[in-house]
C-alpha cells in the first residue's frame, strides 16, 4: 500500500523557516506531480506548490519568493522550504502525489495524501 509520510512542521516564531518533508512508500512504478496543499481552521483547502518529475514548479502567489518546493525523485521525496513565514501561514499541511502503484497485475495510478503536519507561526 503506497503512503505518504510528512514530518518538519511545529511551532515557529514569525519571520523564522521550517522545512517541510514528504516521503512515499510502497509499491510504487512512479510518481508525476508531487505538492504541498494547506488548510487553516474555517478555510478550504489550498494549493500552496506543486512540482513534477521534470522539475517544473508552481506556487500559490500567497507564497511565491518565501517557498521553494524541491524534489528528491531518488528517494521519492519531496521538500518545503518556508522562509519568512507569517502568522497567517497558520496551517495543517498535507502532503499530495499523483503517482502510478505497481502490482502483480500491472499499474493503477493513484491521488494519494500524507497525514498532515501542522505549522503554527506566532506573532
Amino acid at each position: 500500500q503506497v503512503q505518504l509520510v510528512e514530518s518538519g512542521g511545529g511551532l515557529v516564531q514569525a519571520g523564522g523557516s521550517l522545512r517541510l518533508s514528504c516521503a512515499a512508500s510502497g509499491s510504487i512504478f512512479s510518481i508525476n506531480a508531487m505538492g504541498w496543499y494547506r488548510q487553516a481552521p474555517g478555510k478550504q483547502r489550498e494549493l500552496v506548490a506543486a512540482v513534477t518529475s521534470g522539475g517544473s514548479t508552481n506556487y500559490a502567489d500567497s507564497v511565491k519568493g518565501r517557498f521553494t518546493i524541491s524534489r528528491d525523485n531518488a528517494k521519492n521525496t519531496v521538500y518545503l522550504q518556508m522562509n519568512s513565514l507569517k502568522p497567517e501561514d497558520t496551517a495543517v499541511y498535507y502532503c499530495n502525489a499523483d503517482l502510478a502503484e505497481s502490482s502483480v497485475a500491472g499499474f493503477r495510478y493513484l491521488e494519494v495524501w500524507g497525514q498532515g503536519t501542522l505549522v503554527t507561526v506566532s506573532s
